[in-house]
């Protein structure tokens, strides 16, 4: 049995974890970015093989760390979740992410953007979502066979692989998820919590109060029980002295008989 031993040129290649550019160029692109890739974390929680991840390089061809490309925001669909340093896409049962997005800036140029399309287009990406916040302007990819092409209509588009709906308006993106309810901002998620924790708590008092009304009319009605019981219990004491007293009157007019009174002349 002959053993390939690998090639010291191939052992020493380091695909570094950083390719040295910002992750953002301004406030708004990295607020697009956290805000989609975060959503769609949470989106995907309960599922353990998807994972997702924002400026991660991915390296597509093993031995060349030459050939990379960190996406805004990524999605590998039938990849575990957790750390990793950069997504080589051999060490990943080669698949490869099947949805990117791009949020671009004003330090963008066009042809590193058309080189990424290149890229995605080449390594296989499935859909790719383009973003220009300035302009409120989605430019949507699609796969067919071997290219990527352009959707005509982004309103209303629904991802394939996501099944979240975008929406532009305006002023804004809108991201949907599959139930109906709008992609958030952390912000506006934890003021989302604070308003539930507080109708929580309202449901709460007012349970403990329909409670305590419950409460005091069952012991209203239980004195009304009681203090009905009573009268019945004196009427029925009554009704027995009354009854104890004919019984007297009898027995006394019996014995007056017998002994030759009549009680009708007195």
């Amino acid at each position: 049995m002959v053993t390939q031993l690998q090639s010291p040129e191939k052992a020493t290649i380091i695909y570094p974890d950083d390719n040295g550019e910002p992750m953002s160029d301004n406030t708004e692109q990295f607020r697009l970015i956290v805000w989609i890739k975060e959503n769609l974390e949470l989106l995907f929680a309960s599922i353990a093989d998807v994972f997702v991840a924002g400026n991660l390089l991915w390296y597509p061809v093993e031995g060349n760390n030459k050939i990379a490309q960190a996406p805004d925001v990524m999605v590998a669909f039938g990849r575990p979740k957790g750390y990793r340093g950069s997504y080589q896409q051999w060490n990943e049962e080669n698949i490869v992410p099947q949805v990117v997005f791009e949020i671009w800036s004003r330090g963008n140029r066009l042809t590193p953007m058309l080189q990424k399309l290149r890229f995605y287009e080449q390594y296989g990406i499935e859909e790719y979502y383009l973003y220009d916040p300035a302009t409120v302007d989605l430019t949507i990819w699609q796969r067919r066979e071997d290219r990527l092409e352009a959707v005509e209509e982004v309103n209303g588009w629904v991802s394939p692989r996501m099944g979240v709906r975008f929406q532009v308006s305006e002023t804004e993106l809108q991201i949907f998820k599959p139930d109906g309810t709008p992609f958030v901002s952390f912000v506006e998620l934890a003021q989302l919590r604070e308003q539930a924790e507080l109708r929580a708590e309202q449901e709460r008092q007012r349970a403990e109060q329909e409670r305590q009304r419950a409460e005091q009319e069952r012991q209203r009605a239980e004195q009304e029980r009681q203090r009905a019981e009573q009268e019945r219990q004196r009427a029925q004491q009554a009704e027995t002295m009354l009854e104890q007293e004919r019984s007297r009157s009898q027995a006394l007019e019996a014995r007056l008989r017998d002994m030759g009174i009549d009680l009708n002349q007195l």
